[in-house]
């Protein structure tokens, strides 16, 4: 193993996801020994490539393409052409990955994560916004992380083949949709998490999302976001209220995320409302 001096590694565990740890690494000497995980890992070169060898052979990943990386598979690490790169990871515990599987499939049968590399330029970019969401959480809801991360890991395990993807036709019935709107109406200056509203409805958060999505054609988040920003619109228009206290009545603590959402949806900043 060579010299780390010029090399930076960094780990955050998860707030919102309870067995997600997140890695920044940018390795310019340091290599990757023969080893293996007791985690789940989902790797994303930024910069330069990384060549990894298991099962007799070898993948080179770079920018645009997934690394796979499942427990117990024997692997290495190295700049392609001994030249440094920038990694980014996501590493799942055992618990936490077969919770997701079976959140997603409905089912306990054990889906098949294979080691490999995932060719999806698009995919990767999603999988990047999160993580640098997840890094830097200020402004970005618990609801909108929860959520984007169940829907890039389906698209992932059904692009990878470790899932059958199935269709979800139902749409919420109108107590539930109702339920919904009262709740988020009486809590609005409130956290309010992917979980809590699952559980209104009696679903799994993975059907709780699809559903919605069909019966609203809006995500969760988006729909909660555009309701915050009505109800602030609301509030200005009384002219009672500071700017401060609109964005907190509405459930936003960022006064910079308050203002660039609310430019960004009506054109113009909350002041000139």
């Amino acid at each position: 193993m060579a010299s780390e001096k010029n090399d930076a590694v960094h780990y955050q565990r998860s707030a919102d996801i309870p067995g997600l740890v997140l890695g920044t690494g940018r390795f310019s000497e340091f290599h990757f020994d023969r080893h293996y995980h007791l985690d789940y890992h989902i790797g994303l070169v930024t910069v330069g490539a990384q060549r990894q060898h298991f099962q007799g052979g070898s993948i080179v990943a770079s920018p645009g393409s997934i690394a796979l990386m499942p427990p117990g598979e024997i692997h290495d690490g190295i700049g392609e052409g001994n030249r440094p790169y920038t990694l980014k990871t996501f590493r799942l515990s055992s618990s936490l990955l077969q919770d997701l599987a079976q959140e997603i499939t409905g089912s306990q049968r054990q889906p098949d994560f294979a080691a490999g590399l995932l060719e999806d330029a698009r995919l990767a970019k999603h999988l990047l916004r999160l993580h640098e969401a997840m890094h830097s959480p200020v402004g970005i809801s618990a609801l909108a992380i929860q959520s984007e991360w169940l829907a890039q890991l389906h698209f992932l395990f059904a692009q990878s083949g470790a899932i059958q993807p199935g269709k979800v036709d139902a749409k919420l019935a109108p107590a539930q949709w109702q339920m919904i709107k009262d709740y988020c109406l009486a809590h609005l200056s409130e956290k309010i998490t992917l979980d809590t509203l699952a559980a209104l409805c009696g679903l799994g958060r993975f059907h709780f999302l699809r559903q919605f999505k069909h019966t609203v054609g809006m995500t969760p988040h988006a729909w909660l976001l555009r309701l915050r920003l009505e109800q602030a619109c609301t509030l200005l228009a009384q002219g009672v209220h500071t700017l401060t206290d609109v964005a907190q009545n509405v459930g936003f603590y960022d006064q910079s995320h308050f203002n660039r959402a609310f430019r960004h949806a009506y054109g113009v900043a909350p002041s000139s409302y």
